[in-house]
């Protein structure tokens, strides 16, 4: 029912840890970036930013032809729309929960993104630019260990937010973070890890090779000319 186009980044895990927790069915189809794969044309018209995921639903709701969605806050919006699943249908708790999924593709995703391009994909040391997103990850995990002092979950029971957030909490060593400094963080964070189907969302991903310099030019070296092409 749902083609995902996925590769193993935080942005794709959100979507698998949706799909596992509701037992949508879905086929992945891997988008190797490092490869370049994200830039052919097939690929492209489906998600014209060129980033992972996106996905296409073959039966969506309206009964007409497929629809395709990049996005991966868009997607997580779209899946749980579909299903009925955690995201609630009135007004105040959806509004609750769409503004901490804001909040992550907002703030937390690109800064804990480029906290992690500086400290550890940069082929040089940028000593400004490694204490700036460093520091502004600690503020991100801050704000949300503050939020979670008085609620189990970001917006009080377990939903989309929850899943958009937790894979940029993931790599909290790499990109610097003492997760000891923030309790209630980190007590989301454990339990959130221990949901089985969180645990089959990672598992798919299977073992990583190091990123070679090949991959790191895919990667990191696009600007407009790339989009033409």
């Amino acid at each position: 029912m749902i083609d995902l186009h996925y590769w193993p980044t935080p942005n794709g895990h959100k979507i698998t840890i949706f799909l596992e927790e509701t037992g949508l069915p879905y086929t992945i189809h891997r988008v190797d970036i490092g490869k370049g794969d994200q830039f052919k044309p097939a690929f492209l018209k489906i998600a014209p930013n060129n980033r992972m995921p996106a996905i296409v639903d073959q039966a969506p709701a309206d009964g007409g032809a497929p629809i395709s969605i990049f996005e991966s806050g868009a997607i997580l919006q779209y899946l749980a729309d579909k299903t009925g699943m955690f995201l609630p249908a009135d007004v105040r708790g959806r509004t609750e929960v769409m503004q901490w999924l804001f909040w992550q593709m907002g703030g937390l995703g690109p800064m804990a993104g480029q906290n992690g391009h500086f400290n550890i994909y940069a082929p040089e040391k940028v000593p400004y630019a490694m204490e700036r997103y460093t520091k502004e990850t600690s503020r991100l995990y801050g704000v949300l260990n503050k939020r979670l002092a008085d609620r189990p979950f970001v917006a009080g029971d377990y939903s989309i937010a929850d899943m958009a957030a937790y894979p940029w909490i993931v790599p909290h060593e790499q990109h610097k973070q003492d997760i000891n400094q923030f309790p209630h963080l980190k007590r989301w964070f454990e339990a959130i890890r221990a949901r089985p189907a969180v645990e089959r969302a990672y598992a798919l991903a299977g073992p990583r090779a190091p990123m070679t310099d090949e991959e790191r030019k895919v990667l990191f070296g696009q600007d407009a000319s790339t989009v033409r092409a």
